[in-house]
């Protein structure tokens, strides 16, 4: 039954992969009305939010565009950063809603902020004591599973994070959307589209996080059964 659910949460995360990509290289292709880039967007929510320690820079790669609270600043790619489009428009938006998140103090995104530290810790260690945890159950079930279960607590970790993730990222598109329209930078079929767009986007860490947590399941289905043997 996991394998089951594995491959078609697997297959079910290629798709909506696929989909976005397509959805963003659509929309890509389409001229904003109002005729602002990323770069503009970004500066104008920031601006219209009373934000204005919050710098907007280009970076390399392609979706790589993301807000970093540390240094105060909206990272939009190349792609979005000159780009006129219906997608540079939503992605700029998208990032300048988790500014707003910060300036507001959102309080998921503060809870995910103080996980950072721990997450990193847990996913950078977890599998390998899962693995070690399983590994030692053929020669001593007492430790294996103890070791089981230390694996599993850092493993939820992450998990937790990615479930905390979900309403910030959503929350983030839904300021973006609503900002958009109501200032007119998109207008009527613009903001559906902006707005499909990050639906899309926003569905990527949902199959992430069901991921997660259908692979946290599997690992406390295999610490219990060793406990009843």
């Amino acid at each position: 039954m996991y394998w089951f659910i594995f491959i078609a949460l697997m297959v079910l995360s290629l798709v909506v992969s696929k989909v976005l990509n397509a959805r963003i290289e659509k929309y890509s292709k389409i001229r904003l009305s109002s005729g602002l880039t990323g770069r503009e967007v970004a500066e104008k929510m920031l601006r219209d939010n009373g934000i204005y320690d919050v710098h907007v820079i280009s970076v390399n790669g392609r979706l790589t565009d993301h807000y970093n609270p540390q240094d105060k600043t909206v990272n939009l790619s190349e792609g979005v950063y000159a780009s006129n489009s219906i997608a540079a428009a939503a992605v700029a938006a998208h990032e300048c809603g988790h500014a707003v998140q910060h300036a507001t103090a959102y309080r998921w995104l503060a809870m995910r902020s103080r996980m950072v530290p721990a997450v990193q810790f847990g996913s950078q260690w977890s599998q390998w004591i899962l693995l070690a945890g399983i590994i030692l159950l053929s020669f001593s079930s007492i430790i294996g599973r103890w070791v089981l279960f230390v694996g599993i607590a850092l493993f939820a970790l992450t998990t937790l994070f990615s479930i905390i993730t979900l309403p910030v990222e959503y929350n983030a598109s839904a300021r973006a959307v609503a900002w958009l329209e109501d200032t007119g930078i998109t207008v009527g079929e613009e903001t559906e589209m902006a707005k499909d767009a990050l639906n899309w986007a926003a569905r990527t860490y949902l199959i992430a996080a069901i991921s997660s947590l259908a692979t946290l399941l599997y690992y406390i289905y295999i610490a219990l059964a060793a406990n009843r043997r």
